[in-house]
This record gives C-alpha cells, structure tokens and sequence, in this order.
C-alpha cells in the first residue's frame, strides 16, 4: 500500500493533470493507516518500531499532500471545462462532487477523517440544511474563471443560508446565514454569485 500511495502522490505533486485512482483507494488507505497507527511494542527504541514511525509519518505527509493536489484539481477542473471528471475519483470523491458546495464542505471534513483511519462517505449536513438543500452548480464560462487571479478576493453579501465551504485557498469559509457579509476568494465568490446565493458588495 506505502508503494501505491506514494505512486499518486508522486503523480499529483508532479503531473499538472488530475490522475485516476482505484475506486477503493481511500478505504485501503484508511485501513493501511489504522494498521501502522496501532499500539506499538513496549520496546519503543527497537529499530522496528522506529521504522514504523518513520513510515507512519511519511505516509501522513503525503496522504496530505497527495488531498490537497487532488482538491485543487478537480477544482481548476471543474472550472475550466464545466463538469466534474468522475471517471478519474474514487468512490468518496464522486459522492462528494454530487454539488460544488457540498463537494468543498465535505471533502475538507473528509481529508481530516482520512488522516485519522477514516474512510466513511462525511455527511456535513445538518437536519434543517438536509431538509433544504443547496445545489450549486458549476455552469460557469471557462473565460471568467481563467482571468481570474487566484489571490484576488470579493465581497459578498449573502441572500441564502449555505453550508460551510473550502475556499481554492484551501481554508474553510462559512457556514453562512442570509445577510452575512464576507471576503473570500474570487473564484468562489463568482460561483456563489451565478447561483443566486449571494451578490456582490463594492466597498470601493
């Protein structure tokens, strides 16, 4: 499993494309981790159990990395050519991508149950938000979101109650009720705005 991961994470970090994992491969990952996370032996100075925690810590490393890329992808994906490509995620990422904004939301809540041997499909939603759902989707121009600098930030004014979201910065944003007023990155910000989820603020 240690030769499987590091073979994505090595595509991800170094190839500019999105590459395809086994559907299974987060669950076989969650196990793996599980697995080398057990107690050790008492004799902690043994060189086995040193060895063990330097895989452990390389393999935490670069599941990190290896998310992060692979987030930041489907995204830049997702906004280039208007569909999210299901043929390449696993079986946790395409439930995940059913919406955008349940998508960022969940996938950020994913990435920290994984790193804890976790592998199960998050369900972010509250009762009330379950009862409502949010759809937001990606029908965006593929030229807008190419002009855009992905350090530039916008201010919203929020219409909708929505979920919290991972900004394309990678930091959570939200949850956030009808009048809220935030700053997040433009990408985000525009997506927000074409599903009638918020408007825009000038504070020119």
């Amino acid at each position: 499993m240690y030769n499987e991961l590091h073979a994505a994470w090595h595509w991800e970090i170094n190839e500019a494309s999105l590459g395809r994992l086994p559907p299974d491969f987060y669950a076989r990952i969650a196990a793996y981790l599980r697995q080398i996370n057990e107690d050790p032996p008492l004799d902690k100075k043994s060189v086995k159990v040193q060895l063990l925690e330097h895989e452990a810590k390389n393999v935490n490393r670069m599941l990190d990395e290896l998310l992060k890329a692979r987030y930041r992808k489907i995204i830049k994906n997702i906004t280039k050519t208007q569909r999210i490509p299901t043929e390449l995620l696993s079986i946790e990422e395409n439930k995940m991508s059913e919406t955008f904004a349940s998508f960022s939301e969940a996938y950020e809540k994913f990435t920290k149950d994984l790193m804890q041997g976790q592998a199960a499909i998050p369900n972010m939603l509250t009762t009330t938000q379950q009862n409502t759902p949010i759809t937001v989707r990606i029908e965006e121009t593929k030229n807008e979101f190419q002009a855009t600098s992905p350090h530039k930030r916008l201010t919203l004014r929020f219409i909708k109650s929505i979920p919290a979201i991972m900004g394309t910065d990678m930091k959570s944003y939200g949850p956030f009720v009808a009048e809220d007023v935030a700053s997040l990155p433009a990408v985000n910000a525009k997506m927000l705005v074409k599903q009638g989820l918020a408007v825009m603020v000038d504070v020119s």
